[in-house]
Parts: structure tokens; sequence; C-alpha cells
């Protein structure tokens, strides 16, 4: 259980850091991802990006 939350942390923390790139794509945007701006900055949490590009992932690998 902890290997996949961290797994999961992890992969949040890798999706908020590309998320500006990802917006170009129209991800980032979905309902459930949240924009929190904080002191002149914004935060990206991208929740339902992750979940999407999990279940991609996912699909993917049983296809293989």
């Amino acid at each position: 259980m902890l290997k996949w939350l961290l797994t999961l942390f992890v992969a949040l923390l890798v999706l908020a850091a590309v998320a500006p790139g990802l917006a170009r794509l129209g991800l980032g945007r979905l309902p459930g991802d949240l924009k929190i701006p904080l002191r002149g900055r914004v935060y990206y949490v991208p929740f339902a990006t992750t979940v999407l590009l999990s279940l991609l992932v996912y699909l993917l690998g049983r296809l293989i």
C-alpha cells in the first residue's frame, strides 16, 4: 500500500512540474485539476490528468 501511495505522490509531482507544457495539449484543464494561485505563483494539482494518464499507461501495458 505504501508503494502505491509513494508512486501516486511522485506521479503528482512530475505532472505538476510539466503541467504548463501539457496545457497546450488540453491536459491540465480537466474537471478535477486544481490551479491554486498563492502569493503571485500558480500551483497546479492535476488530479484528473493523473487519473487519465494512469489509465492510458495501464491500457498500454495491458496491450503489450
